[in-house]
C-alpha cells in the first residue's frame, strides 16, 4: 500500500518526554490520517490513529489502523518521518 506523507513534527518536552505526529494518506482512502506518537524516553513509542481533516470512512480507518499494528515498515517510515522533522529542527 503507498503511503505519502504530508506533514510531520516531532517536539521534546521539559519532561524530556516526546511528542510527534505524522500526517499522510493512503491509496484509494478519501481521509487524510493523523497518527500521533508519544514516548517518555524516545525509545518505546505510543500512538493514536485519528482523522487529519474531516472524518473519513470508518471501515478505511479500522483498516488503516490494522494496517499500523501488523505493518512494522509503514508504521517506522511514519515514525522515523517525525523523528527527521525533530532532528531537522535542532540543527
Amino acid at each position: 500500500m503507498m503511503v505519502e506523507i504530508t506533514a510531520a513534527d516531532m517536539r521534546r518536552n521539559e519532561d524530556g518526554s516526546f511528542v510527534g505526529k505524522t500526517i499522510f494518506s493512503l491509496d484509494n482512502h478519501k481521509a487524510k490520517y493523523e497518527i500521533t506518537f508519544f514516548s517518555k524516553r524516545g525509545s518505546e513509542w505510543d500512538y493514536s490513529l485519528s482523522f487529519a481533516d474531516e472524518p473519513g470512512n470508518e471501515e478505511q480507518f479500522l483498516q488503516t489502523d490494522a494496517l499500523l499494528e501488523n505493518n512494522d515498515d509503514v508504521y517506522n517510515q511514519l515514525l522515523d518521518a517525525a523523528i527527521d522533522a525533530q532532528e531537522g529542527q535542532e540543527e
